[in-house]
């Protein structure tokens, strides 16, 4: 993918990426699959595999991983209400997200979240964490017909902005995330962070970085360093 001089807008995902909220999904997770006797092991690879997709999907992937006898309803609502009891405590950022975001702030650029978890949930992490001023919208997974890797979320929250897509920078941590946001036509920026073990990220032209430090080198957002 060929650099932007000038990026029309930025559009960050936000959990994994802004927000290191996917390792406190999967402490919650593992507290309950461990009641169920499935090992630390087993349960923290399927995690991986859910990274980044909608909470309909995970739904429908659980009934494929739990036991045969589990509520996968009352699963799944204990789940996220033990999550929700974490994040009261606080919700870390990931490493250089607030310099990165404060950067892209004084350059005047407009800037959107565009993640699958749902409204007042995002709001409320976004809010605890201390970015959600950042912001200029919030595109939620409820909020869009098709969730990643289809491109609508990226193409709503351009839209929201009022700007093309092929003129964004998209910020992802996920492969069906940055999938999206290709798809869409974005220069796209992936910045692994929980992957099944021995997972080769996809070819799809997207620029791949070690932190959001690193992408925004990459990019020409800064030159070799935060100052």
């Amino acid at each position: 993918m060929a650099l932007l001089k000038t990026p029309a807008a930025y559009l960050f995902d936000m959990d994994g990426l802004l927000l290191d909220t996917e390792r406190m999904f999967l402490k919650a997770f593992l507290t309950l699959t461990e009641d169920l006797g499935i090992s630390t092991a087993e349960a923290t690879a399927f995690f991986g595999s859910l990274v980044g997709s909608s909470s309909k999907d995970t739904t429908a992937r659980l009934h494929e991983f739990l036991p045969q006898q589990t509520d996968v309803a009352e699963f799944d609502q204990r789940w996220r209400i033990l999550h929700q009891k974490n994040v009261e405590h606080g919700v870390p950022t990931k490493p250089y997200a607030r310099d990165v975001l404060q950067a892209i702030r004084e350059a005047a650029v407009p800037m959107a979240v565009v993640t699958s978890t749902h409204g007042p949930a995002a709001q409320h992490h976004l809010e605890k964490a201390g970015l959600l001023s950042f912001f200029d919208t919030v595109c939620t997974g409820n909020e869009v017909i098709a969730n990643k890797p289809d491109p609508e979320p990226y193409l709503e929250g351009a839209r929201r902005l009022g700007v093309n897509p092929v003129h964004c920078v998209a910020f992802e941590d996920s492969d069906l995330g940055a999938t999206a946001a290709v798809r869409a036509g974005c220069l796209t920026v992936q910045i692994p962070d929980l992957r099944p073990p021995n997972t080769p990220l996809p070819d799809l032209g997207q620029i791949v970085a070690r932190d959001l430090r690193h992408g925004a080198v990459q990019i020409g957002l800064f030159e070799d360093a935060l100052t």
